[in-house]
């Protein structure tokens, strides 16, 4: 560590407190050569400075008689200050009988005045700045056992230090995870995933030796680095990966990389540390990218969706998502008919705004939180649909969404009922949505699921029919009451031949099945003749009306 301070040139910093200008200039010439040196003429003046910037300070010289606030009395507020208390104080005073009072207040040590050998005061400095530097370090516990490299909270504390000396240079930090490492584990063994642990603490701990940096291991198969900013970390990881083939040729071990560089000095280590963790956590699972890099717009990006994620409970309790309808008519007799609607959420946040479904709604299925909004979305349209029948003495069938976590509910079938019961409708008035990718995630449960439900009497529509590859395959497994055709269909059936080509396919698949199609997104009198001249049985879409409250949505059921 030694040897790391000295090879990047860093100074620490020293605080001289004395209303005395030449007791104040005496003390910075003699410490200035080794140490980068500020000053406070009282008490009052030094700690308003050490509440601004405390962490850089690696020692206080204190004098005890002063203007505005004196020592002791400055003393006593750093002792009662859990941000201030670490920072070591040396007492200056020429009476005999303040030292011990000193000392009994948390001082670490005591130079006499008038000051008369320069080489005790250096030597009293730097001993007790070094001693509470390795109080601090043997305190936070030094070594990982299995890589040899620093733990997490050594490393931390580490770099706390390095910033006291110099709080602006600019600085990167890194972290480094292995894609899937309890696979290793399961499938190879402990000492498998083991060996690949050491072989990149190794080839990490021979890298940093080179580009000026310090790393550690934490959290199983995390490895974090801080290094000068400007390190290329593109270079770093194909080292990375060059070592563990070499060493283990067969283990087909994935890497990943978040990167956050020149750090915001303002925030402490433990932030910077979070926010790279962010941008590699953000790539997980993605094969075609292996380094992230944080930046503002991703941190701003983090915060909001942060923000979505904390005040779904709030929305859900205060009713501030909103669930719009958006119509379906049937379109093969002389004028469109109403069939029934689809449920879609909207969120009216109160600082926010409306904020778009898309902003919300990928956020919620990657966290598991889409089953809170779903069975919302259940509960309002239920409702609603049951007011409808009351208001208007007809029925207005609704679809709502099933998503992939749903299909994993054991108690999926029995909410349903309980929800029809509690509304008085029949199971064909609450149509089920399922999308081809819960299919390509579990198809046995899929299956299962959709033939419980259909027994029990619900219609199971199939949404963004071919928008994957899976869509013909699920067809010959899956039973199902209507097709939902992918509106990028409908988007380009205008623009080239095989768009046509491929909506004639799917309408033709749908009458082979004898199920209707459903046409999202058309939005034009052009798309709705051609949809309904090949065959198409109904069509949702702005041609006819975007989604809207419910209120709104009277009028189609009034005619």
């Amino acid at each position: 560590m030694q040897n790391y301070r000295k090879n990047i040139g860093l100074r620490r910093h020293i605080l001289i407190v004395d209303d005395e200008l030449v007791n104040r200039e005496i003390l910075g010439n003699l410490l200035s050569r080794d140490y980068v040196v500020h000053f406070a003429e009282n008490g009052r003046e030094a700690l308003d400075i050490l509440q601004k910037r405390e962490h850089i300070y690696s020692l206080l010289l204190l004098d005890l008689l002063m203007p505005v606030m004196n020592g002791f009395e400055t003393l006593e507020i750093m002792k009662s200050d859990s941000r201030l208390r670490s920072i070591p104080v040396i007492v200056m005073t020429s009476e005999k009988d303040a030292e011990v009072q000193s000392i009994k207040m948390g001082a670490a040590d005591f130079i006499a005045k008038p000051f008369d050998l320069p080489e005790v005061i250096l030597a009293r400095c730097e001993r007790i700045i070094q001693l509470q530097e390795d109080k601090s370090l043997i305190h936070a516990a030094a070594k990982d056992n299995l890589t040899g490299l620093y733990t997490k909270d050594f490393f931390t504390e580490y770099i706390k230090q390095l910033e006291s000396y110099d709080p602006n240079r600019p600085i990167d930090v890194m972290v480094l995870n292995i894609d899937h490492f309890h696979l290793i584990n399961e499938l190879y063994g402990r000492e498998q995933g083991d060996l690949v642990l050491t072989c990149i603490a190794d080839s990490l701990t021979r890298i940093l030796s080179k580009v000026q940096g310090i790393g550690c291991r934490s959290e199983a198969d995390y490895f974090y680095v801080y290094c000068d900013h400007g390190t290329d970390f593109d270079e770093i990881f194909h080292s990375l990966l060059e070592g563990l083939n070499d060493k283990l040729p067969a283990s087909h071990v994935r890497l990943r990389m978040g990167v956050y560089c020149d750090v915001d000095n303002s925030l402490a280590p433990e932030d910077w540390l979070d926010r790279a963790k962010t941008a590699c956590d953000r790539i997980r699972g993605d094969y075609s990218r292996y380094i992230e890099f944080y930046s503002k717009e991703f941190y701003e990006k983090s915060k909001y969706q942060e923000k979505l994620i904390n005040d779904i409970d709030g929305a859900i309790a205060a009713r501030d998502l909103i669930v719009f309808y958006q119509p379906k008519y049937a379109i093969q007799g002389d004028h469109p008919v109403l069939r029934s609607a689809e449920a879609l959420i909207r969120w009216k946040h109160p600082e926010l705004g409306m904020i778009s479904p898309g902003d919300f709604i990928p956020l919620f299925e990657s966290n598991g939180l889409i089953q809170k909004l779903d069975r919302y979305v259940w509960n309002e349209a239920a409702r609603q649909v049951g007011e409808w029948k009351k208001t208007f003495g007809v029925s207005v069938p609704v679809s709502v969404n099933v998503s992939r976590m749903d299909i994993y509910d054991p108690k999926l079938r029995e909410e349903f009922r309980t929800l029809l019961k509690e509304n008085d409708l029949e199971f064909h008035e609450l149509m089920l949505e399922i999308t081809e990718s819960a299919y390509a995630d579990n198809a046995d449960q899929l299956v299962n699921v959709v033939e419980d439900l259909r027994s029990d009497g619900f219609l199971i529509e199939m949404d963004d029919f071919g928008s994957g590859y899976s869509s013909l395959n699920m067809l010959t497994t899956i039973p199902i009451d209507a097709l939902k055709m992918d509106m990028k269909f409908i988007r380009n059936m205008q623009k080239d031949e095989k768009s046509m080509k491929l909506v004639e396919l799917v309408l033709d698949i749908a009458k082979f099945l004898q199920v209707p199609v459903i046409a999202e997104g058309v939005e034009t009198a052009e798309q709705m003749q051609l949809l309904k001249t090949r065959g198409c049985d109904i069509v949702q879409g702005y041609y006819f009306s975007r989604p809207v409250p419910p209120e709104e949505f009277s009028r189609f059921i009034a005619g």
